[in-house]
């Protein structure tokens, strides 16, 4: 691991006695987190494990932390908020409209001035312990570390802090799997019996879809006349002989033997070789770890690690976030059958809008280093991320730095930034848009690869200039 994991034990231990006294003086809590799938599952863990020691507490997801948030927190008057995956850089923000009835559990990069300031250990932060909150450890997985400290029963949430880390693409090892922490506590998920890992392929829809579905709907790598192609994806499969069904039923990827896998990748790799537009290595790229909820049923949308991430994000994007937090806190039956009808909802806005940017030329100004989306009267603010994340796995868009925006009901812009497949450019996102939007009056910030913002509508034209001339400049090219 990058950081000193003794320095966040140690702060862990004051950080969770302020939980508790909090708890054990009846004071009520506010738990306000991310829509998105770390926000989810973070905001879920520390509510189940504040819930169990008592507390009386309501969760909710905000779009992000902005001043406008803040003073209605304040105006709201809980009598002590709990914020998980958002709020970095704002902690002057709360002292001032919240006193000291609150605490941050984070992982984005934060200014060194809070760092320096937080005499009172509010802010719980892995970059505060030299941990990069980028590839380390989520959101979900700060909020595990603080729900075991307060109980180790609490361990068992380590599952939901496994889907986190996938969920908010923490998976950045050798074959896609877990560093820093988020080992650790993979570690102690799969010591509990909780979630199992294998090396497999790794397909959209691994215990849910059927084989050749869960071909075309995998965009990770992208593989040309595959990826989106049901039909060729169903061609390709049956003419190499592969059982696709059982009894009448649909097999999914999970029930394949390892004979079989063999041959489903020898098939794709015979497709890849007469294809000029796809690179051979993508074969390498559909082996890696997956993660497997033991707990859950078979052919359920919660036990492939992934998918289940996908579904929280789908929530959270949709506007269901509740739903989202109520399967993670537990509910298997209503809220499990709502969250599937949910995720149909989100791959079909998803699908429209992604083909709807590529046909829509105008919508995309592209030099080969940066591309600019305009997702205006088409992206919900919502889907910003998602859109951002599914547009850097794009072949058209390889090596950019991307950056799409739309105008919100407010009026003001918000901007979600990634990397791309192959990008090799050294600017950090999250610097960058904190740094052009403060520049205006916005508010801004995330990872090296992974960012967004949010800005005043009039200053669009010289926040765009300030993007261009910040992405090359050094000042904002630190490591993730």
């Amino acid at each position: 691991m990058g950081g000193d994991s003794s320095k966040l034990f140690s702060a862990l231990k004051p950080f969770s006695e302020k939980l508790r006294s909090v708890v054990e003086n009846g004071t009520e809590i506010s738990v306000v987190t991310h829509l998105d799938a770390d926000g989810i599952t973070s905001g879920s863990i520390i509510a189940t494990a504040l819930a169990r020691l008592g507390a009386k507490c309501s969760v909710r997801t905000v779009s992000d932390m902005t001043p406008s948030v803040i003073e209605r927190m304040k105006a709201e008057d809980h009598e002590f908020y709990v914020v998980t995956d958002l709020g970095g850089g704002m902690a002057a923000n709360f002292r001032k409209a919240l006193g000291d009835r609150w605490v941050v559990i984070d992982h984005h990069q934060i200014p060194e001035e809070e760092v320096l300031t937080d005499d009172t250990g509010q802010v719980l932060n892995a970059w505060k312990y030299g941990i990069d909150g980028g590839i380390e450890v989520p959101a979900g997985g700060m909020a595990y570390m603080v729900a075991s400290t307060l109980d180790r029963k609490n361990r068992d949430l380590s599952a939901v802090a496994v889907v986190s880390a996938v969920g908010d693409r923490q998976d950045q090892g050798d074959k896609k799997s877990f560093l820093g922490l988020n080992k650790e506590i993979l570690g102690t998920a799969k010591m509990l019996g909780l979630v199992n890992v294998d090396l497999d392929i790794m397909l959209t829809g691994r215990e849910t879809r059927p084989l050749h579905e869960a071909l075309a709907f995998t965009s990770f790598p992208y593989i040309d006349g595959l990826t989106w192609n049901r039909d060729n994806c169903y061609a390709l499969l049956k003419d190499a002989g592969i059982k696709l069904k059982d009894n009448g039923r649909w097999r999914v990827p999970a029930e394949f033997s390892q004979e079989e896998k063999s041959a489903i990748l020898d098939a794709v790799a015979k497709f890849v070789v007469t294809s000029s537009k796809t690179s051979a290595s993508v074969i390498d790229d559909l082996i890696g770890y997956v993660y497997t909820l033991a707990g859950e049923d078979k052919r359920s949308q919660l036990r492939d690690a992934r998918e289940f991430s996908t579904l929280l994000n789908a929530c959270g994007r949709i506007g269901k976030s509740g739903v989202g937090i109520a399967i993670c806190m537990g509910d298997r039956n209503a809220m499990l059958s709502a969250g599937e009808d949910i995720s149909t909802e989100y791959r079909t806005t998803l699908r429209n809008y992604i083909s709807t940017i590529f046909s829509e030329r105008w919508r995309v100004a592209d030099d080969g280093k940066i591309a600019l989306i305009n997702g205006d009267g088409l992206v919900a603010e919502d889907m910003l991320g998602a859109v951002s994340s599914l547009l850097s796995g794009s072949p058209t868009l390889a090596g950019r730095l991307i950056f799409v925006r739309a105008l919100s009901k407010d009026g003001t812009y918000k901007f979600s930034s990634r990397k791309s497949l192959g990008c090799t450019s050294q600017a950090n996102l999250g610097l960058i848009m904190r740094h052009c939007a403060e520049q205006f009056n916005g508010t801004g910030g995330g990872h090296s690869a992974a960012a967004g913002c949010r800005i005043p509508s009039a200053s669009l034209d010289p926040f765009l200039s300030c993007l261009r001339s910040a992405v090359y400049d050094s000042k904002f090219t630190t490591a993730s």
